[in-house]
């Protein structure tokens, strides 16, 4: 029997190959990106243009030329020629900031009681940072602690009146403080009684169901501002007497109330987009209504709108700002009353001032943003094989 020759059949497995040189690295990136067509190339060109106009500018008067201590506005004054320009735009007045540092975080919370605040912060970082971390166990307990005792811990500490600690009164509060405690239980309220009242507009029952569309499109149709003055102003004129809750729990209620209408309509197009098999899958599964919801819909809903969501927490943090139509100073409040102080009143301290607060708010939305994108990519799996 003629043997035939093997010497061509291969007895080992090709190891991988790296990807072409083409389609890798930096320059493959510039050709995708950057020079992928005539069109790319001619913007790539304008873009880059424009940043070698603008940039040197740009870092001059935040970095070089900028002045970062002193005691008040003279510090600031930038000489020129003509001499003395008080209100030149050759360098920022981070002096400014540098000195009202405290106020913009914390308002005017007493010097020696900011240890408070300074640890609520602490244990909010503390607490945050392990829940937006997927592999970290136990987010069942982190969440306890994170969305039911920090705030009850947080209120301990921060308005005192119990264990020693001395009383503090909301109207000495300001600035990031106020940013973000709005931020946060508006965020932790907002989420859950979006979902009720977003099912609630689904239901069945036509009360439940009218009650529901009554209040989304009632609070969707009037803006943030007059639900805030309406919570400042005319709600203690309907309670009864001697009966009064502190302007900033009204605005915590105000804005929680807000979100939580826009947040329904969010979640709401996330149910309708879950094809009805889902639907029916759970029924032949015999799970009841909220066994359904919380196993099979609710799940899948909530991926699909995470945009939504982060927009409307992105929409909620900067709308925090209107506050200060019931007295109340947030960050860029109480950026905007330090501009009064006769120390540093000057159209420079009060652009550096504006800057830095334009800078921590898109700090904070940047930050949410991409923490979307990243949940969005890691919850992808509609495709995976």
């Amino acid at each position: 029997m003629q043997e035939h020759d093997m010497s061509w059949v291969r007895t080992e497995m090709v190891l991988a190959q790296p990807a072409p040189a083409s389609v890798t690295g930096l320059g493959a990136w510039v050709r995708k990106n950057l020079i992928a067509s005539t069109g790319d190339t001619i913007l790539t060109i304008v873009g880059i243009a424009l940043v070698a106009m603008i940039l040197p500018q740009i870092i001059n008067w935040a970095f070089i030329n900028a002045v970062w201590t002193g005691p008040d506005r003279t510090v600031c004054a930038t000489v020129a020629q003509g001499g003395i320009q008080p209100d030149g735009w050759t360098g920022a007045c981070w002096a400014f900031v540098n000195a009202k540092f405290g106020q913009f975080m914390l308002g005017r919370y007493p010097i020696e009681e900011r240890w408070r605040p300074i640890l609520v912060a602490i244990l909010f970082v503390a607490l945050l940072v392990p829940m937006l971390m997927p592999k970290v166990p136990r987010k069942g307990l982190n969440a306890v602690l994170l969305f039911f005792v920090l705030p009850i811990v947080a209120f301990v500490l921060l308005v005192g009146g119990m264990f020693g600690l001395p009383h503090v009164e909301t109207s000495l509060w300001g600035g990031l403080l106020v940013t973000l405690s709005l931020s946060f239980v508006g965020i932790a309220v907002s989420l859950p009684l979006g979902i009720v009242l977003a099912l609630g507009r689904r239901s069945k029952m036509p009360i439940i169901k009218t009650l529901c569309v009554v209040f989304i499109e009632t609070v969707r149709g009037i803006p943030l501002i007059t639900v805030l003055f309406f919570a400042s102003v005319m709600l203690p004129l309907f309670l009864p007497e001697g009966v009064s809750f502190d302007k900033f729990l009204r605005a915590l209620i105000g804005v929680s109330l807000f979100a939580a209408a826009y947040m329904a309509e969010v979640v709401r197009g996330g149910l309708q987009a879950i094809p009805k098999g889902q639907y029916e899958g759970a029924d032949s599964l015999g799970l009841g209504y909220w066994q359904k919801m919380y196993f099979i819909v609710m799940p899948q809903a909530l991926k699909l709108v995470i945009p939504g969501i982060v927009n409307t927490f992105i929409g909620m943090f900067k709308d925090t700002s209107l506050v200060i139509i019931i007295s109340m100073f947030d960050l860029l409040g109480i950026v905007k009353q330090n501009f009064s102080d006769a120390n540093w009143a000057t159209a420079q301290t009060a652009r550096s001032g504006l800057i830095f607060a334009a800078f921590v708010f898109w700090l904070f939305c940047f930050g949410m943003s991409r923490y979307s994108m990243y949940t969005e990519r890691r919850l992808d799996t509609g495709h995976k094989r």
